[in-house]
């Protein structure tokens, strides 16, 4: 069963002006707009963030609605940049579905969007739990 064309929140390295957003989403995307995913806390990992599924934390990124013809090279690249095999327990990321709330241009209306996001993998957040460096922010671009 192949996945659904969802938009995907990226929250990292991904986000516009970070490096991997210049290597993989540049001029490959519809629209980038601010977004906010509830229920999850970010920590920091070896150069770059994991979102955690946290009740009560938000974490501030970007929804990233890729090009239609771009889409499942994209997908493709994004879960080998993750290192995301489905199913494989040596996952550090895991790609799930989850609603992220998305701000009209109005900035008054909120709107909740289905997307893809990469988390901490279980045996990573539990670790990340016990003895990794919370971002108190919610958001990789103000980290101190």
């Amino acid at each position: 069963m192949s996945a659904p064309e969802l938009p995907f929140f990226v929250y990292g390295t991904l986000r516009p002006g970070e490096v991997n957003h210049d290597l993989l989403l540049r001029g490959r995307t519809l629209r980038e707009e601010p977004a906010r995913l509830a229920g999850a806390v970010l920590y920091r990992g070896p150069g770059y963030p994991y979102a955690v599924e946290e009740p009560g934390g938000t974490v501030a990124g970007e929804l990233v609605t890729p090009r239609p013809e771009a889409y499942a090279r994209l997908l493709a690249e994004l879960d080998r940049l993750e290192e995301y095999v489905p199913g494989d327990p040596r996952n550090l990321y895991e790609r799930v579905e989850r609603e992220v709330r998305v701000r009209g241009a109005d900035r008054l209306t909120v709107s909740t969007v289905r997307a893809w996001v990469y988390v901490a993998a279980p045996g990573v957040a539990d670790r990340l739990r016990a003895r990794g460096e919370l971002i108190e922010s919610g958001d990789w671009l103000v980290r101190p």
